[in-house]
């Protein structure tokens, strides 16, 4: 940053989700934007317009350009990897769209060149910059044992997925598990506190067609914690639904929306945990804080405990429990009405991280290592539905903490070195993400 304070950045891609991304980040005080590529010389002009930076049809030039201290990938998936190594040996910080890559060792790779660089890595995983996610973190060790449990379903919309869209092809997007489930297992590594050792994929395919438009993977985590997630693009837009349910043992959360805009999280706890759950919503600022992130003037925790609801003493895992009193506590954001303010703090908290790691040297909540056990789970789970077997991970993806826990910023390992990748990038593929939902932008 040669301008004292601003980090100057320039934007791979302009199309509907880069336009979302720099509209949810522009009014950072710390961050200018200086240059757009994309190879639509028509699209980066518009880009560039809003964000008063020069246009580009050449992304390698944008990356050497003197003015740019960070990069933002926005493109397909396929490229991301290529883009964020060429950024990285150009001494650029990136802030990367999800998934970091489509394999597991062009994410390695990526990782590699973070620690050999300096630079500062941040993937775009917006869940772990989500209030109500911290929130549950922040009470893990308090009100919450470990997860023993969790399962993810989504009904995710087609609508406006055409069946010639790239998101349907597996060599640009990853497939499913990649280009999207990749939220969702970053989201169980976090709240379970270490990505797994096992994955079980299995996919469904649209009737009459060989277009895979249903995924479902189940992974065992150390310690025996189980989680599964499925995903259906399959519904109109006004249909979609998702839910995320964890299970802490005394305790039960259910998570509404894939940008967690409201849950309820329902235990069973002593007198100290009562005396906790009571004063809850007088620290709901604290509880839902993300640096970055501004809450909704609707933004709330609520909380109402039933005493001697029950016998004293409770019994589960052969280990006796005194757990008299039951708990009910509300965190609402706003509701659904509230969803694309969510996801778009959630983005800007997540520039903010790079841009508070880029000064203290620290390390991002969601990191190279974050995104590749992301990569490596997915990868998996792809690999176990095309082979039809278990797959076993073994300690490839450990160190990708629990950045979603007590404390957000605590430092994971860094991946360990791997092979570079410099598979090229057709100019075709080289286009700038499209939006999956013109009513929803970037469905993740």
């Amino acid at each position: 940053m040669t301008e004292p304070n601003v980090l100057r950045i320039g934007v791979v891609g302009a199309g509907r989700f880069a336009a979302f991304v720099t509209g949810a980040v522009h009014d950072l005080p710390d961050i200018r934007f200086t240059a757009v590529a994309d190879p639509d010389a028509q699209r980066a002009t518009q880009l560039a317009a809003t964000l008063r930076a020069r246009p580009l049809t050449d992304w390698q030039k944008l990356i050497r350009s003197d003015d740019v201290d960070a990069v933002v990938i926005a493109s397909p998936p396929v490229t991301h990897a290529q883009l964020a190594l060429a950024a990285l040996r150009a001494g650029r910080h990136v802030f990367c769209e999800k998934p970091l890559a489509t394999e597991e060792a062009a994410a390695a790779a990526v990782g590699a060149a973070v620690t050999a660089s300096g630079r500062v890595l941040v993937v775009d995983h917006v869940l772990r910059y989500n209030p109500i996610l911290r929130a549950l973190g922040r009470l893990r060790g308090h009100l919450l044992g470990p997860v023993r449990r969790l399962a993810f379903e989504n009904d995710a919309s087609d609508e406006h997925l055409d069946a010639d869209h790239w998101f349907w092809d597996e060599s640009v997007s990853g497939g499913i598990f990649v280009e999207h489930g990749v939220h969702f297992f970053d989201a169980a590594n976090a709240l379970i506190g270490a990505p797994p050792d096992a994955v079980q994929g299995m996919v469904g395919r649209r009737p009459g067609t060989d277009l895979v438009d249903l995924a479902v993977a189940t992974t065992r985590h150390p310690g025996g914690a189980l989680a599964t997630f499925a995903h259906g693009f399959s519904h109109a837009h006004r249909c979609e639904r998702q839910l995320m349910r964890i299970d802490f043992g005394v305790a039960e959360a259910r998570i509404s929306g894939w940008i967690p805009v409201s849950a309820v999280l329902e235990l069973w706890t002593d007198d100290a945990g009562a005396a906790l759950v009571d004063g809850l919503p007088a620290r709901a600022g604290e509880l839902l804080a993300v640096d970055g992130h501004r809450p909704g003037r609707r933004a709330v925790v609520e909380a109402a405990v039933q005493r001697s609801a029950g016998p004293e003493m409770a019994r589960e895992r052969g280990r006796e429990r005194r757990l008299p009193h039951r708990c009910r506590i509300t965190f609402d954001l706003g509701g659904e009405a509230a969803k694309q303010h969510v996801y778009a703090e959630s983005v800007r908290a997540a520039m903010a991280d790079l841009v508070r790691c880029v000064r203290t040297g620290e390390l991002p909540a969601a990191g190279a290592a974050e995104g590749s056990a992301a990569v490596a789970v997915a990868a998996a789970a792809r690999r176990s539905a095309h082979e039809e077997h278990t797959i076993h991970l073994g300690h490839r993806t450990a160190g990708a903490g629990s950045a979603a826990g007590p404390d957000p910023h605590q430092s994971p390992a860094r991946p360990d070195r791997g092979a570079r990748h410099e598979a090229s990038v057709p100019a075709a593929e080289q286009q700038s993400r499209p939006d999956h939902s013109p009513a929803d932008v970037g469905t993740g």
